[in-house]
């Protein structure tokens, strides 16, 4: 890695393809998810390396139950196999599992009990906080956030005039309750889609965005280093004219 580059400190992947890699190697559809897991496994290994702090993938979103049964089921069996395969190692790498989203409604019991292991079992870990978008949706999240403001409103615990960015912020899956996860200062997306499709709304407002063409089962840690690298370069500005990383 070269020296003195200011890299992401969290980086966000839209996770998308398995179902077109399938049907273009002519397998089932759960085949696609379960070789993204192999894929997912590989860049949360080199995300590490690289010094990320955070790494949030978008796994299952809310809009996601409108998918076959099977597949549904299939998509939370392979969770179920991928921690219990990959907890020790990632638990041996300090790497620390947190969830963004409502992973305890309409998510199957087995599944629940896995990411309820996994979350116990790295709780102490201080490297890699890996989050797992698991039944999130971003508006979702956003009106939950919004719920929970005005409740305090009408507890007498907040004013309208004390609601403001940073006041949404804490009530949002990245906020208090996982400990302020800091912005992503990169989203990407595989599979050649150029949208967020409901992804870390609020929380993107000024992330940059990268696309590849690659389907996520392919995507390589090559692949996902050589876009950061990327993103090392670039003029960030916030709003602002003076541009900074």
């Amino acid at each position: 890695m070269t020296e003195n580059v200011k890299m992401p400190t969290h980086v966000a992947i839209i996770m998308d393809g398995n179902g077109r890699w399938a049907k273009r190697e002519k397998v089932n559809r759960l085949a696609g998810h379960n070789q993204g897991m192999f894929a997912m496994k590989e860049i949360i290994k080199k995300a590490d390396v690289m010094g990320i702090k955070y790494l949030t993938v978008y796994a299952f979103s809310t809009e996601n139950w409108k998918r076959s049964q099977e597949e549904v089921g299939g998509i939370f069996n392979i969770l179920v196999k991928f921690v219990a395969s990959e907890l020790k190692e990632l638990s041996d790498n300090n790497v620390k599992v947190h969830i963004l989203g409502d992973y305890t409604q309409r998510v199957p019991e087995a599944a629940i009990n896995s990411i309820d292991k996994a979350k116990k079992v790295t709780e102490n870990n201080t490297g890699l906080m890996f989050n797992i978008a698991l039944n999130y949706g971003s508006r979702t999240e956003i009106v939950r956030a919004v719920k929970d403001l005005a409740e305090d409103v009408k507890n007498g615990i907040l004013t309208p005039e004390d609601i403001d960015d940073e006041k949404i912020s804490e009530r949002l899956y990245t906020g208090q309750e996982n400990g302020n996860i800091p912005d992503p200062d990169l989203i990407i997306r595989t599979s050649g889609e150029l949208r967020l499709s409901n992804f870390l709304l609020w929380q993107s407002a000024y992330s940059e965005l990268a696309f590849t063409d690659s389907l996520w089962p392919e995507f390589t840690p090559e692949e996902f280093e050589k876009i950061v690298m990327e993103f090392t370069n670039r003029n960030r500005r916030f709003g602002g004219r003076e541009g900074k990383i």
